[in-house]
This record gives structure tokens, sequence and C-alpha cells, in this order.
């Protein structure tokens, strides 16, 4: 088993989830900004990758996903797919590529994702996951191999499911604590947590065990892993708005709307022209409109603030807007 980075981090471990158009190269840019002392003891993670798609002639299109910069380490690439093959080329080059470690995708609830086998289809293919999981760490050689993945499909399945991963020797187990089937609607179930623990120390007691779902602070977070005794949390909607969050510090409104506006220029950067072939994948503006609605909230005039943000069409237009708004702050 490689264990790489995972074995050297202060504990409880922190991580960043990966979330589909949101934890792009601009995102994990203001978290490595304020992070300060925090930089270096918590996990960056990217958005999810499809393996098929990085082995195409579309490949280019993707390869802006995978960009990071120097200082977002611990940096984990998370894979998803449904052909073992493919896991082990596209780990073999990841490897090459500056990551900290890999990270298979077997719990994303999307239609499309799960239509073609992977994600969360997997829950229902244990020998295909197991499958994934060799060839992947057959291609990574010395970076370790995580899955994130969920409970169960319909029901949880930490008796059946989990102690398939477990046996093939992970070097973190992520566990988003709901099924497939509750997506994100109900409480995470924290309460089986140490069951999940008890499995991992009698199958695979060098196996992390990271839990995700309902977790709003730092402070939250290290509760919830004490109590169930886990090694570390996997933070996902906590994080949008507080770039702050993994150090803990709390932003004025002025500081948060001029992160916000550095979030926005370094997006629109990054992601408005395809000027080469190997990068700049087109995102929409329309991306950081959800941004904006975290950045503005829990002060006087947010409301209004974000309904003037919600109708921009490009950073300059709302650079304007927000300092618009901080000139009329005391």
């Amino acid at each position: 088993m490689e264990t790489g980075f995972w074995k050297k981090l202060p504990r409880p471990i922190l991580a960043m989830a990966p979330m589909a158009n949101v934890t792009d190269a601009a995102f994990r840019r203001q978290f490595a900004e304020c992070s300060g002392a925090a930089l270096g003891k918590f996990v960056f993670w990217t958005e999810f990758v499809s393996v098929e798609g990085l082995l195409s002639k579309g490949r280019g299109q993707l390869m802006a996903d995978l960009r990071f910069g120097g200082d977002e380490h611990p940096i984990v690439a998370q894979i998803f797919g449904s052909k073992p093959e493919q896991f082990e080329k596209v780990a073999a080059e990841l490897a090459g590529m500056g990551f900290d470690g890999i990270d298979i995708n077997m719990g994303c609830p999307d239609a499309g994702v799960e239509k073609s086998g992977a994600g969360a289809a997997l829950i229902k293919n244990p020998k295909l996951a197991k499958e994934i999981i060799r060839a992947a760490k057959s291609g990574a050689g010395k970076l370790p191999v995580s899955v994130k993945t969920r409970l169960g499909y319909a029901k949880p399945e930490i008796e059946t499911w989990i102690p398939a991963l477990l046996e093939e020797k992970l070097a973190a187990l992520i566990i988003h604590l709901r099924t497939r089937k509750e997506m994100s609607d109900a409480p995470a179930h924290w309460e089986l947590m140490p069951r999940i623990v008890e499995l991992r120390n009698r199958i695979s007691p060098e196996t992390l065990i990271l839990g995700n779902g309902d977790v709003n602070s730092p402070e939250e977070a290290r509760s919830r892993i004490s109590e169930a005794g886990a090694d570390g949390m996997m933070v996902g909607r906590g994080l949008f708005g507080n770039p702050w969050f993994f150090s803990g510090t709390t932003p004025t409104v002025r500081e948060k709307l001029k992160r916000m506006v550095a979030h926005t220029e370094l997006f629109e950067k990054m992601f408005k022209s395809n000027k080469t072939k190997t990068e700049g994948k087109l995102k929409n503006f329309e991306v950081m409109k959800k941004h904006f609605k975290a950045y503005c909230t829990g002060f006087d005039g947010a409301k209004e603030l974000r309904i003037r943000l919600m109708e921009t069409e490009h950073a300059e237009e709302a650079r304007k807007i927000a300092e618009e708004f901080i000139g009329t702050l005391r």
C-alpha cells in the first residue's frame, strides 16, 4: 500500500471536497491565498475528470480541470470512469504531472455518469470497482490511491460495499455519509461512522477513513471526527464563499467582497478563452454566480447586492458593482 502524503498530515485531516464546476483552479487559488499557516495541512482536490475523455481526441478540453498552482499541495486528482485499462493509463499520466495522489469517484449520482457505469453505479458492481482500483494502483506507481463513495445505493450497505473497498488496501477511503438515493436531501448518517471505523480496523488498519456531509466549520468538523473515531473530514458546501475556512479566521464584509472580486477576475482570466490545444476549457461566466450567492450573505444589503451581481456578464461589471457597495461600508 502506497500511503504517500497521507501519513504525514496532521490529525485530524481536513480536505476539500471535489465539486463539479466549483473546485476549479480559480476556486482553489483563493484557498491557497487565504490559508496562511494552514497551507500544507489540508488536502486540495480537483474537479472530477473522465478517464475516457482524457484518452480521447477531446482531452485538451479537460486539461484545464487538472491545472494547479505550485502552492496547492498536497493535491489529489479525482477521476471517474468504468474501464480498468483506462484507469491504469490515466493514473500513469497523472503520476507524471506532479499530483500528490489519485482519487477514484465511486459516488457521483449524475445520470449521465451512472449510465456509463461510473460514479455511484459502481456501488452496484463491486467486482468492477475492485478491478478499477487495482488498475489505478498499477498505473499510479508510488502515488497513493483513494476512493470517494457513498454508504450504499438505495440503502446503507456498510457490511458489504465498504468491506469490498477496504479489501483493496486503499490509502484513504472517503465516505459521503448518505446513499445514492438520498442524494444530499437527508441528514448525513454520522451515527454509522463508528461501525465503518471498526470494519477498517479489522480489514485494512492502514487505510485512513474520512467522513463527508453536513459540516460548516472547522470546529464542527473536529467534533464530528472525534465522536466518530475517524481520521478526518472532507468538507464540501461549507467551503462556499469562505476561502478562510481552513485558517479558521473570520473575514470582514470588505475582505469577503474584495476576495469575491479577485476570484471572479481570476476565473474569467483562466477560463474565458480556449487559445491552446492542450488547455483552456471554456467555463461559462454563469458558473461564478453560485459563488456570488455564497460570498454575499449575512450582512446588511447582501440581498440587493446579490441581485445586481446575478445580472452581470463579466468580471469588470461585477467589480464595479462590488466596489460601489464597498464604498458604502463604514
